[in-house]
């Protein structure tokens, strides 16, 4: 009887230890506690794209929690994630949904921030999808008539290149432009060595004016400043009769002098063509009294 006592008591034990085993091993696997040790973040995606409930919560690659609760709304997801208490998060704090592995498993991946302000946990957090392969995957087929129409471009542009290449006419004038340029350079340097004495010469002399035209510009210096002052005084005297000259005639156009009252007069014009009209008259009176009968003066004189 004791022996069976004994047998129930360590199959109970057994029992009991196995079963604190398991809760153990579930608490680790699903994160789970039995007291509160954890801050809630909320968290709102455009995109979760396969994202669970139980999936990790990492904070630099390191598993700090898990996803609580996933809410499907109107133009976004609302996720909710628990994290350990240890966790210290700033107020640039970075969420995102990131790929595991490559079945295609996800995750919450936050980056703690490096602001002195600590996370407003009490406030709705944005956060980011961060493209894995069924999405790039998902986005290269939305290309593919794209990139089929693409290629097809390529392969008739490849083929025209092609041809235009494979032109034996087109290689013949390559050829020859080739042969033709390298005719001219050899020319040239046959020129250039036939010629480099004179060369020399002609750059010894270039070396000899400039040297010259130096020594010639230090000795005459002084006058060389003299002659453009001298020059800088004709001109200014040369603006100042200009404008002497801008006044002078402006005063004729005015009338303002006797050479204007001349010129403009109106009525000395006319008095001056009515006397050569006159002088007209006489001279022509006088001339046919010549051929007549000569000069004929008829004049009464009456001294006293």
């Amino acid at each position: 009887m004791k022996d069976q006592r004994r047998t129930e008591i360590k199959v109970g034990i057994t029992i009991i230890i196995g079963l604190i085993i398991f809760i153990w091993i579930l608490g680790w696997a699903k994160n789970f506690i039995l007291v509160s040790k954890e801050k809630t973040i909320q968290i709102r995606f455009d995109n979760v794209a396969g994202l669970e409930i139980g999936d990790f919560v990492t904070v630099n690659g390191v598993r700090k929690g898990n996803v609580r609760d996933i809410v499907a709304q109107k133009n976004d997801v609302l996720v909710t994630v628990s994290i350990n208490n240890d966790t210290d998060l700033r107020k640039d704090a970075i969420f995102g949904v990131a790929m595991i592995d490559m079945m295609g498993g996800k995750k919450v991946e936050i980056r703690p921030g490096s602001l002195p302000e600590p996370l407003d946990y009490n406030k709705i957090q944005s956060g980011t999808f961060y493209s894995d392969i069924p999405a790039v995957m998902s986005f290269v087929g939305s290309m593919q008539d794209d990139l089929i129409s693409t290629l097809k471009q390529v392969k008739v542009s490849l083929n025209s290149l092609n041809n235009y290449l494979t032109d034996q006419k087109l290689n013949n004038n390559i050829k020859n432009s080739i042969a033709n340029v390298s005719q001219l350079t050899e020319k040239l340097n046959i020129l250039i060595d036939e010629n480099s004495k004179s060369l020399k010469i002609l750059t010894s002399n270039s070396v000899d004016i400039t040297n010259d035209a130096k020594d010639f510009y230090q000795k005459n210096e002084g006058s060389i400043s003299t002659s453009i002052k001298e020059a800088e005084n004709v001109l200014k005297k040369t603006d100042s009769l200009v404008t002497s000259l801008n006044s002078f005639t402006n005063e004729i156009k005015a009338k303002n002098n006797i050479v204007g009252k001349i010129l403009y007069d109106d009525k000395l014009y006319d008095d001056l063509n009515q006397s050569i009209k006159q002088i007209n008259e006489l001279t022509k009176i006088l001339l046919e009294q010549l051929k007549d009968k000569g000069f004929k003066v008829d004049a009464n004189i009456h001294l006293f």
